[in-house]
């Protein structure tokens, strides 16, 4: 039933004219479902401004409920208006009548899309079949669609040689009629790249269709991507050469770029409880020269850690999905037990593999001076590696589905420039899952291993150290590994964290949460630290914030209690 608030009613039983009081009901009876949905359509569309005490309101309210049932194949519907005693209410009952049906069903596809099985599945998908109710909107979606594919696939000439729905609603019956003629299927043609200033064959490979190949926009559309990836161009347009209709079958493309500004400047300003206040500047160079190298760099402020990083990044052939990339950077840390000024040259080859994992080879040479507890030494190495990656997200800022695998393997050698011989095993895993639109649950599970000949002889950098914001909540930054004599903390060969947490949206884009953590940071047997909690969750326009109100449940007396604030993403 539908109850329709009307600022002024006429009297629909009589032909006389009836004053009404405001605020009269509307109810709809003898009809539900679809028939309903629509009739309420209708009716909404009726501006309140429009009644009045006439009967020519009358007669449009019939009008309207007679076009909201003919849609869905209803010709002869009956009306009954019914006025309560009091004059408050007006119920409406309607018969809609034998309901039309489908007699005929033309629908001819000539010209080259007749071999197009895409036209095939969308006709027999379109719900227009013999025998079955006659809804409008079935027939004027399936004319859109048929003419909105040959589009997307190429058919630039095609049109209807015959179209029309024709309804006898004596006979009860409904005859569609369809004609549509392709002409040929349109071929890409040659790239015309006008305004890049990266050199064109490199524009050109990043194109995922060859000259020659049937026409898809969808192919249009993923070019349009690749160029935006490349972050070369501040505008990017592609799109075929339609003026070259008939001169053919490939259709000549026309690309139209615009350079991205050659320097860009970031600025930012953060806060965690591990490190403080952060501050980052960073400058980027998209394109350094025609064959589209990039360079970008960094530097990053806060009390306990300052960080300086540079990389320059060379494309292969395929641009977007393999690259070398020679990065340097500088980090100078003072931070509880530790002291230590490092320093870090590598040189990467990157793949990005189809199934979305990034795979690195790469080979790191790191020097570094350094004070760990009552050691004061300084070490080098040169550590060759591979590292494996991925991150899937489904979703924004808080993604309602999303998991984060890493595991990264590298080797040092004395042979080879380096203190001692050590195998070192990095990885990390995080999975995010949700039921419905308010309960979101994340586990995580990190760990590392230092599997080294000399453990003494490995600088701070590689060694592990456990607890803080993202790591075991509840204690301090990088506060859980062994000590040596003086009570100093001094690193660890291996560390393994957990992390499990239900979160429950409590209202717009804020969450409450729930955490439980455990792990250590060890050299022989692990000790377990466990860490508890409660949090809120904000997904503001600049990023996810996260506050937590932390006890480490095994942390010395008067260290139990921590509070974590972190902006950033969680995978």
């Amino acid at each position: 039933m539908i109850r329709k608030p009307l600022p002024v009613l006429i009297s629909l039983l009589t032909f006389a004219p009836v004053s009404w009081a405001q605020g009269v009901d509307l109810d709809i009876k003898g009809i539900e479902g679809a028939l309903l949905d629509n009739v309420d359509a209708y009716l909404s569309a009726i501006p309140p401004d429009d009644y009045e005490v006439s009967l020519r309101f009358q007669a449009r309210l019939e009008r309207n409920f007679t076009e909201a049932l003919n849609a869905l194949g209803y010709y002869h519907p009956k009306y009954e208006f019914v006025v309560s005693d009091d004059q408050n209410r007006v119920t409406v009952n309607i018969d809609p009548g034998p309901v039309v049906l489908v007699e005929l069903v033309d629908i001819q596809i000539s010209g080259e899309a007749s071999r197009d099985p895409e036209f095939s599945a969308l006709i027999e998908n379109s719900g227009l079949k013999q025998g079955q109710p006659l809804v409008h909107s079935q027939y004027d979606s399936l004319k859109s669609a048929i003419r909105n594919l040959a589009l997307r696939h190429g058919y630039f000439e095609g049109s209807y040689q015959l179209s029309r729905l024709e309804v006898a609603p004596e006979l009860n019956q409904a005859f569609v009629r369809l004609h549509f003629d392709s002409g040929i299927r349109y071929h890409f043609g040659e790239n015309v790249i006008t305004g890049s200033q990266i050199k064109e064959d490199r524009v050109a490979s990043l194109a995922p269709y060859q000259s020659g190949d049937p026409y898809l926009v969808s192919q249009v559309g993923e070019y349009n991507q690749n160029l935006s990836n490349t972050d070369w161009f501040s505008s990017v347009f592609v799109e075929p050469d339609l003026s070259q209709l008939g001169q053919g079958r490939e259709l000549p493309m026309k690309v139209s770029l615009a350079p991205q500004a050659r320097n860009q400047l970031e600025t930012g300003l953060g806060y965690s409880t591990d490190v403080g206040v952060r501050g980052t500047l960073k400058w980027k160079k998209p394109w350094v020269n025609s064959r589209g190298h990039s360079f970008d760099s960094s530097f990053s402020l806060s009390a306990p850690e300052q960080t300086v990083t540079a990389g320059y990044r060379i494309p292969l052939d395929d641009v977007l999905k393999q690259y070398y990339r020679i990065q340097y950077g500088m980090k100078n840390l003072d931070s509880r037990d530790t002291k230590s000024l490092e320093s870090n040259l590598a040189l990467e080859r990157h793949w990005v593999m189809d199934s979305g994992w990034q795979r690195t080879l790469f080979v790191r040479y790191l020097i570094e001076n350094y004070q760990q507890g009552i050691q004061d030494d300084s070490g080098q190495f040169v550590l060759p590696g591979i590292s494996l990656s991925r991150t899937r997200i489904r979703g924004g800022a808080m993604p309602m589905w999303g998991d984060r695998q890493s595991v990264t393997l590298e080797y040092g050698d004395p042979s080879l420039l380096s203190e001692t011989r050590v195998t070192r095993l990095i990885g990390g895993m995080t999975w995010i899952r949700s039921i419905g639109d308010n309960h979101r649950g994340i586990f995580r599970l990190d760990g590392g291993a230092n599997f080294a000949e000399q453990f003494d002889k490995l600088s701070p950098s590689l060694r592990f150290f456990a607890g803080g914001d993202n790591n075991l909540r509840g204690y301090g930054y990088e506060s859980i590994s062994p000590k040596d004599v003086s009570g100093a903390l001094t690193g660890a060969k291996y560390m393994a964290t957990s992390s499990l947490e239900y979160q429950y949206r409590v209202y717009g884009n804020w969450w409450g949460a729930l955490f439980y953590d455990v792990g250590d940071a060890f050299n022989d047997q692990p000790e377990l630290k466990r860490g508890t909690g409660v949090g809120v969750r904000w997904a503001s326009p600049v990023g996810p914030i996260r506050l937590d109100f932390a006890w480490g449940l095994d942390a010395a007396p008067g260290d139990e209690f921590q509070i974590h604030f972190t902006l950033g993403p969680e995978l």
